[in-house]
């Protein structure tokens, strides 16, 4: 209900008015939980934690893990519900630390090996989309992973209902998205266990 509540006083940064499955979640976050040895974590955008909550159960004791939210109502409830209670439980346990504002202007610790992005990049304006990318490819390291997700779909059922502009603007987003793919070694994977289905996408090789 938190994430209902906040998904329809801020549908441009929330992106849906349902959370993630965990189907998702456990796709989204697959790569980083079969590396072994000690990993740098960093996922921007959890809203209500269902990809959190998968990442701290994940954890071990030389990790270290960053959050990135703008939401002052999710930060609140993530940091109470989900962080506090992580550290908590042991002495034997990874770093954690949350961070509210916008990717583009919290200063973080140098970068990661697994960048985990839960933002609506079809929400935003191409330009915004761009920028965006650019921080997060920024911050995960040229052997690191960076895995956001997409609503199957969603661009042609958006098209079907925007003007000119609105479609222009879909384009513009999924050819940006068809270059990340392309540049990056990037892969997609169909979740239908969520709602609606979404496509899991990897992008590899940031240095190259």
């Amino acid at each position: 209900m938190s994430f209902i509540t906040q998904a329809l006083k801020n549908s441009y940064h929330t992106g849906s008015v349902w959370p993630s499955s965990r189907a998702l979640a456990r796709t989204i976050t697959r790569s980083f939980r079969e590396q072994d040895g000690p990993r740098k974590i960093l996922e921007v955008g959890p809203g209500s934690g269902p990809f959190t909550k998968i990442i701290l159960d994940s954890l071990r004791p030389d990790d270290e893990y960053h959050l990135v939210e703008i939401n002052e109502a999710f930060c609140k409830n993530l940091q109470s519900r989900l962080i506090d209670p992580y550290l908590s439980q042991s002495k034997d346990t990874a770093k954690v630390e949350l961070h509210q504002g916008a990717i583009e202007d919290v200063t973080l610790p140098s970068t990661f090996d697994f960048t985990v992005c839960g933002l609506p990049f079809n929400n935003f304006p191409p330009t915004v989309t761009r920028s965006i990318f650019r921080q997060l490819l920024e911050l995960t390291r040229n052997t690191g992973n960076l895995a956001y997700f997409e609503y199957a779909a969603v661009r042609t059922m958006r098209g079907a209902v925007v003007g000119a502009e609105g479609r222009a603007k879909i384009k513009r987003i999924d050819a940006h998205g068809k270059s990340m793919l392309k540049r990056f070694k990037g892969e997609r994977e169909l979740v239908l266990g969520n709602l609606p289905p979404a496509y899991v996408i990897r992008l590899h090789g940031m240095g190259s």
